[in-house]
């Protein structure tokens, strides 16, 4: 059976120069910065934004929360409009929404509007995030992609790293509304970017386009072979193609089809990969580790060491989160390269079989590293021990986190050949509503259990996550290809 992946394409991708791939990854991984930079350069300057606005800490968790939420939701409908109008077109189209949040947002008045405009911004800010992994599995084989993704998300987590410590600068030389000044400009930047960005999409490598183009043809043939029965021996052409290959349904040559966003299948491929139960099991756990991690820990770091005895100011809590940063980036670099090791290893024990599955089994060196840095971190800041040993719990914290988080994605876009930005969308709604729920019950549970308990509580979500890994490594492999074969006959 031919593999979606490969189908012969005009300028294909993957044959591109090594020279292009490394503009393409530097354009979308610089760009991926925005969202990440976003949600960082923000909370040294929260306490901040309370004073100036005359707000709570509750009504600015709904920054955080609705922002969490539109970047995990409106990728489903990016990720649909990018596989009819290309990447370029939703990458230039996102980030101008993004500048346009980021402009307002620096001149709120209210908090009102404030949320409002953290709204606009994380809509914008979502696609380049989300569309980037799809992007770089238009440029690279699966075999390279364990590299390229840490590589990829080393760069967005240079925002964890260096958000904090720039908003803190900013904030403390200017205002928190710099912070979104400095936003609109870097999306400026990206914008002009992504101006000499070459697609990277193929409609003839993407099963959803497909699909779309199969019915709207059959559609049509069959309107008018009562009255061009020479359309029939077409009809039969097309039927034969996909007896023979039933997943990639190549289109014939013979006549140019115009696809648009009502023939566009927008439920069925993701409702596809949530049918899956490997995909079920490694969503969840991306959301565990994403929402429980950056968003719950970001936000309580600056509550717990705004106050007494640490009692820091902007600049002084984002060097506190720039060890937490510093950990994501150098986790997502090691574990990338990790994981592609793994999974070469695995292929080599298997007679050169390879599974999307192996590169999961890189996860386990870092299965005990996370929990155990939680707990530790969460009963420091209990008893409100030396700044220093904290770090140092937030730096593995970062770091094994992110070495999980990157082969999850590696695998996410693996695992689904031929829908992979739709895949990577889904998995953004699934980050985005966790993300959600952590913000939102982040001070409620800080103030009922204090750091202690809501750390140590966060640890044990975190061996669910790594129970989930530990089960999608022993079952999804049977999982997927049962259900590959199922979608095979649906479609034959």
């Amino acid at each position: 059976m031919s593999d979606i992946e490969h189908v012969d394409v005009h300028d294909d991708p993957r044959k591109w120069s090594k020279a292009r791939k490394r503009f393409t990854l530097a354009v979308v991984s610089c760009a991926s910065l925005l969202l990440t930079l976003a949600v960082s350069i923000y909370n040294p300057a929260i306490n901040n934004i309370i004073a100036d606005l005359h707000t709570t800490y509750e009504q600015v968790s709904w920054t955080l929360s609705t922002h969490a939420l539109v970047t995990g939701c409106t990728p489903l409908i990016w990720g649909a409009f990018t596989e009819l109008y290309g990447r370029k077109a939703v990458y230039l189209v996102s980030i101008s929404l993004f500048i346009i949040g980021c402009a307002v947002a620096g001149d709120a008045k209210s908090i009102g509007v404030l949320i409002a405009m953290r709204v606009i911004q994380g809509i914008g800010g979502s696609a380049v995030l989300t569309i980037g992994a799809a992007t770089l599995a238009d440029i690279y084989d699966p075999k390279e992609r364990g590299s390229v993704m840490g590589l990829y998300y080393a760069a967005p987590l240079l925002g964890p790293a260096l958000g904090p410590l720039i908003g803190g600068v900013a904030t403390k030389l200017f205002s928190w509304r710099a912070t979104f000044y400095f936003l609109a400009i870097f999306g400026g930047v990206s914008l002009l970017a992504f101006v000499f960005f070459k697609d990277t999409f193929r409609r003839e490598r993407s099963l959803s386009y497909q699909a779309a183009v199969k019915q709207t043809m059959q559609k049509r043939l069959a309107s008018l072979e009562d009255s061009e029965p020479s359309l029939n021996a077409n009809t039969e052409k097309i039927d034969s193609i996909d007896k023979q290959d039933p997943e990639i349904q190549n289109v014939p040559d013979f006549q140019e089809v115009k696809i648009g966003l009502r023939q566009m299948p927008m439920l069925r491929p993701i409702i596809l990969v949530l049918r899956r139960p490997n995909n079920l099991c490694v969503l969840l756990a991306s959301g565990l580790i994403y929402g429980g991690i950056s968003y719950c820990l970001a936000y309580t770091v600056v509550r717990t060491f705004g106050a007494p005895p640490y009692n820091y100011g902007s600049l002084e809590l984002g060097l506190v989160l720039l060890s937490f940063g510093v950990g994501n980036m150098f986790g997502s670099l090691l574990g990338g390269r990790w994981s592609d090791y793994t999974r070469r290893k695995y292929q080599e024990k298997h007679d050169g079989i390879s599974k999307s599955e192996h590169r999961l089994h890189s996860t386990k060196i870092m299965m005990p590293v996370l929990p155990a840095g939680l707990i530790a971190y969460a009963w420091m800041a209990e008893k409100k021990v030396n700044i220093g040993p904290i770090c140092v719990a937030l730096f593995f914290i970062g770091f094994s986190a992110i070495w999980i988080y990157s082969s999850i994605l590696a695998y996410i876009v693996d695992a689904n050949a031929g829908r992979s930005s739709s895949a990577v969308s889904v998995n953004s709604f699934f980050r985005g509503l966790t993300a959600f729920i952590a913000a939102e019950v982040a001070v409620p549970l800080q103030n009922a259990l204090g750091d202690g308990g809501l750390y140590t509580l966060m640890a044990g979500l975190m061996l669910v996550e790594c129970g989930l890994i530990l089960l999608l490594i022993a079952k999804g492999s049977e999982w997927r290809e049962r259900a590959e074969e199922r979608e095979r006959k649906a479609n034959a």
